[in-house]
């Protein structure tokens, strides 16, 4: 990443931005009027801080980053466990954090909230403090992830849900609209209501990347077993192992041993 101190001088910067000194940022970043950037932030190239949006903190970018007007990036962590130190937010490339979002650093000192690469971030969605992002996610607004809560990649999470804290949203996955999930929620499935169920499986979503019908198939026989047959935790992920033509599908051995790592239970 090449990255130098900021320059009031830049044609980048608007003269009504703040731009603490200590911050680092790449020549050609874009800072607008009236936004803030603190001492410790580093952005990368062609990262643009929209008008009144707020990056401070521990915080490092990637390049090609956008945060949009009203958005805070960083601050400090909301959990009342914090003791102090210097945690931190690290991003990728490519994100869009739109107006009214927020994501916050790490509780512990040296550790850090981590966001991927290529995610949109929709008004008003809020990340807390020590999730961990992939790539390719859409959290489509006014939703939230609590503490502690990893999501795969090309998840999507719809308007109004919330997520418990310590929870994984697996790669693929779409979390319903105004529900409220307090376990995992499987790979490549739909989870929809209060308390969140799997509904079905994410066809649309696997569609657009480029599975397969015959990989879209066994997918939904996976799911038949976890959901259809009756049969509980135990007995089905026996019955899915023991299907030699599933287990020699990449995607049922990953949603077996999303199964068989699941700390909190799954949807």
């Amino acid at each position: 990443m090449s990255t130098e101190n900021h320059s009031r001088t830049s044609p980048f910067i608007h003269p009504t931005a703040i731009i603490e000194i200590g911050a680092t940022l790449a020549p050609d970043v874009s800072v607008g009027p009236y936004a803030y950037v603190g001492a410790g932030v580093v952005l990368g190239p062609g990262c643009v801080v929209h008008h009144h949006a707020t990056v401070e903190g521990n915080v490092v970018m990637g390049r090609d980053n956008h945060v949009w007007p009203y958005a805070l990036i960083g601050g400090k962590t909301h959990d009342l466990k914090f003791k102090g130190g210097n945690p931190g937010l690290r991003v990728g490339d490519n994100n869009d954090f739109r107006e009214y979002v927020t994501v916050h650093p790490a509780t512990d000192d040296g550790k850090f909230t981590i966001i991927g690469n290529h995610n949109h971030l929709l008004a008003y969605s809020h990340v807390a403090h020590d999730c961990a992002l992939g790539d390719h996610i859409v959290m489509s607004g006014q939703n939230a992830l609590a503490g502690h809560v990893t999501v795969g990649d090309h998840a999507v999470i719809a308007w109004g849900a919330g997520v418990h804290q310590y929870c994984r949203v697996g790669c693929y996955a779409m979390v319903g609209g105004m529900s409220r999930n307090t376990k995992d929620i499987p790979p490549y499935m739909i989870t929809e209501g209060v308390p969140a169920v799997v509904r079905a499986v994410n066809k649309v979503n696997l569609e657009r990347n480029g599975f397969t019908p015959e990989q879209i198939t066994r997918i939904g026989r996976a799911h038949r077993i976890f959901y259809r047959d009756g049969l509980n935790r135990t007995q089905a992920l026996e019955k899915l192992k023991t299907t030699p033509d599933l287990m020699e599908s990449p995607e049922v051995r990953n949603i077996v041993a999303f199964y068989e790592t699941s700390e909190r239970g799954v949807a």
